[in-house]
């Protein structure tokens, strides 16, 4: 078989051992999306997508035109940067995701904001260096206007929880799990601690597979807060995140690379 990675960091180290794992019978090619070129023939058997830059969405596109499988889609990582439409889509599935509210530019919306407890905004383009922030009331709201002024936000309504974010990751039908301490907690984000999937709370990893099937991901993070008595609540979707640390991870991503490379020739 021969597997595509889209990705200007063909060492991340998800990538590295899922291709250490594969390059013994398998061809592994790196795609930079900043400066494909030609595209290598004859195509590869399929394409892990782990960039979401417009670069590597328009190659993952013109792929696809081409008739390649790309894990995941451009499509559906496109949707996954959009917290407006991410959202819409998992509200309108009957998923715990948070209540959001599309605000625009947060200078504007500062100005005569008056939130009656305290809320969570955040860029609506999710990105790297984006802005999540928490604000108690107006005079924090105006802190952040001054610094991000024409940023477009959502905001969600600040969930009172234990400060710690759940950090689910899926790989096909496995999931993995950690927790990591909420950059949004009074100290600010902290160190991930491992969890194992069977201390999760029970029908979190189910519903990490509805996430999956609901937004047409293989490779996906569910950021999941727990609001009291195992009650979760989705703040984030991610796809193709890192999934650094865990085990198992370049394994179960080698086995989908192939299941879907072995699909697409059927």
């Amino acid at each position: 078989m021969r597997i595509g990675l889209i990705t200007p960091e063909p060492g991340h180290p998800l990538l590295a051992d899922t291709t250490a794992l594969l390059a013994p019978e398998h061809e592994v090619v790196a795609l930079d999306p900043v400066a494909p070129g030609d595209v290598p023939l004859p195509l590869a058997d399929v394409y892990l997508l782990k960039s979401r830059t417009p670069h590597a969405l328009g190659l993952a596109r013109h792929l696809e035109r081409r008739g390649a499988p790309v894990v995941n889609t451009a499509a559906a990582t496109a949707l996954c940067q959009d917290r407006t439409e991410m959202a819409g889509l998992a509200l309108r599935a009957g998923l715990p995701f948070a209540a959001t509210s599309t605000v625009g530019p947060l200078g504007a919306w500062a100005r005569e904001a008056r939130p009656p407890a305290p809320v969570v905004v955040k860029s609506r383009l999710s990105r790297r260096g984006d802005l999540v922030a928490r604000a108690d009331g107006a005079a924090r709201l105006r802190e952040l206007a001054r610094d991000w002024p024409q940023e477009p936000v959502v905001v969600q309504e600040y969930a009172p929880n234990n400060g710690w974010d759940h950090k689910l990751w899926a790989i096909g039908d496995q999931v993995f799990s950690a927790l990591r301490r909420s950059e949004l907690s009074p100290g600010g984000r902290g160190p991930t601690r491992p969890l194992a999937a069977d201390e999760l709370p029970a029908g979190w990893a189910d519903l990490v597979r509805r996430v999956g099937a609901v937004f047409a991901l293989d490779v996906y993070g569910v950021d999941i807060i727990d609001t009291g008595g195992g009650t979760p609540l989705i703040v984030d979707v991610n796809a193709f995140p890192g999934i650094r640390g865990q085990s198992g991870a370049p394994e179960a991503l080698a086995a989908l690379a192939l299941r879907r490379a072995a699909a697409g020739r059927t």
